[in-house]
């Protein structure tokens, strides 16, 4: 996520995780102890997580801690769009069902100073022991490890990280008196990510260098004083800066007993219009230093929807569990400022569950939606080709190929005369892709119409294809999740069908379709 941006003839780079437009005037402010409203306004997500007002981005501080999935984003107290970068907070027991709270961590001033500090995008973990002297003693709590975004007369000063901490399972935080806690001096010094690593009983931080193409990793033992371990990178894709990483273990589809390391590094390009969002690196961590199975490494991608950026992962998921979850940004920063949604403006993807399949090109990488989804499945419709279905606006497709010789097959998403989302796959190409050029409001922007394609060859001549449709968020998993595609699309009609369609050829498939609830309603 990233823009360059003219502050009076000073061109500078500002971020969150990423490189940002500038700040929005004041405006009103909307009381934060509102309840959420019935989440049923045009293109509101109806199982996506989106706040109840305002704008969002980067999802910051997944932590599960005393029963609950707390959510920490990017969020503008006073509008619509970006600015003003604080923490929004939610939590949840089941990843889908979310309570709003207030506003978690604020931006401020400095009166000495007159320097601005914005909370950009960080991390959060369970200090259970207290190893940071932070809790009454014999006690344990959450510490938010966050860049402080510094500037003056809306222009960029610096960036370092600094925490917060809280005593009531993060309703309130009490900055650090003596922040920032790593400081390099740096204009672009962003991300944190920090987990327990349980070999050495120490907290490791990844953050990353942006305009270097660097992750640094640093160790502490009490969150407050940290000690460079080694840097990684260039490696991979270099074009776009590297934003929001995350060292994680995730385990083996076939184990998950076993796990790998896997680093994830979000890539932002300003405006681009090929927007690819996140690529990821297998390889070891020893405690000090990661290093990628593959020394050579061509980019290996998370996603290829528009709408993917900045997702990471929750800390402190239980053993018992064992589960590696993933939540991201669902928008794109060369349109995201301009999508039709009031009053809010973005949402987060689905949470997804991270295993690691060994191919016979190496390990990679398989997301799928977390198994909780099942429980708000509602009534399946039935569907008998060539006919429609009408499934609602929110609603889960699993569409499976089996024969034929047809060059194009799939489904579309059928919302109006001339309005359709195509849903297909290509086999001169072997490419599935998501076609939203003629999706509904497209003209909100130059950089939104696209037709969205992920490499897939067929299984056996066969293909399955799960798809959850939610309003205005479409994301496709490919063949059990070996690949991804999340798009937005905002129809015009009131009313969305669904039709299978074959050209040049026939395609004998199934599709099974089920309606979802909203988890807002109950």
């Amino acid at each position: 996520m990233q823009k360059y941006i003219v502050y009076a003839v000073v061109l500078i780079l500002t971020a969150s995780c990423t490189i940002k437009p500038p700040v929005e005037s004041q405006g009103t402010v909307v009381d934060d102890t509102v309840k959420a409203r019935k989440y049923t306004e045009q293109y509101r997500p109806a199982f996506h997580f989106s706040p109840d007002h305002n704008w969002t981005n980067d999802p910051n501080g997944l932590l599960y801690f005393d029963g609950e999935y707390h959510l920490f984003y990017q969020y503008n107290p006073f509008g619509n769009k970006w600015g003003h970068m604080s923490w929004g907070h939610a939590v949840s027991s089941d990843l889908l069902r979310w309570e709003h709270l207030p506003v978690a961590i604020t931006e401020y001033t400095d009166k000495a100073s007159g320097d601005s500090t914005m909370i950009f995008s960080g991390s959060a973990v369970a200090d259970v022991n207290n190893t940071s002297g932070f809790f009454s003693k014999g006690g344990g709590g959450m510490v938010a490890i966050y860049t402080s975004h510094v500037h003056r007369n809306n222009q960029q000063l610096t960036q370092h990280q600094s925490v917060a901490y809280s005593e009531d399972r993060g309703r309130t935080f009490t900055r650090y008196t003596d922040n920032p806690v790593l400081d390099k001096k740096l204009k672009d010094f962003r991300d944190p990510k920090v987990f327990w690593y349980e070999p050495e009983k120490k907290w490791v931080m990844t953050v990353v260098v942006p305009d270097k193409f660097k992750a640094q990793f640093y160790e502490s033992k009490n969150l407050k004083d940290w000690k460079l371990l080694s840097e990684f990178g260039p490696l991979g894709d270099t074009a776009k800066i590297w934003e929001c990483p995350d060292l994680i273990e995730v385990p083996l589809l076939d184990n998950p007993a076993k796990k790998k390391w896997v680093l994830l590094i979000s890539n932002s390009h300003p405006q681009g219009p090929t927007f690819v969002g996140m690529q990821y690196f297998v390889g070891n961590f020893d405690g000090r230093k990661f290093t990628p199975e593959y020394p050579k490494q061509y980019p290996l991608y998370l996603e290829y929807g528009k709408d993917f950026y900045a997702a990471v992962t929750f800390n402190n998921v239980p053993k018992s569990d064992g589960r590696t979850i993933l939540l991201g940004w669902a928008n794109n920063w060369a349109y995201g400022q301009d999508i039709p949604t009031e009053p809010w403006r973005s949402a987060m993807t689905l949470p997804r569950e991270l295993y690691l399949k060994n191919t016979a090109y190496g390990y990679r990488v398989i997301q799928k939606p977390v198994r909780e989804l099942a429980a708000i499945r509602d009534d399946s419709v039935k569907y008998t080709p060539p006919g429609k279905v009408f499934p609602g606006k929110s609603f889960e497709v699993n569409y499976s190929y089996t024969a034929g010789n047809a060059a194009k097959f799939g489904f579309k998403i059928i919302t109006g005369e001339n309005e359709e989302t195509i849903i297909g796959y290509d086999k001169s190409l072997q490419e599935v892709y998501i076609d939203r050029t003629k999706s509904g409001n497209v003209s909100f922007h130059s950089n939104f119409p696209s037709v969205d394609r992920a490499p897939v060859k067929l299984q056996n001549g066969k293909l399955k294809l799960q798809v959850f449709v939610d309003n205005s968020i479409v994301e496709v998993y490919i063949n059990d999740g070996e690949q991804v595609i999340t798009d937005q699309i905002f129809p015009t009609s009131s009313e969305y069908s669904l039709q299978q369609f074959a050209e040049g050829g026939t395609a004998e498939a199934d599709m099974r379709v089920w309606k979802i609830k909203s988890v807002w309603l109950d």
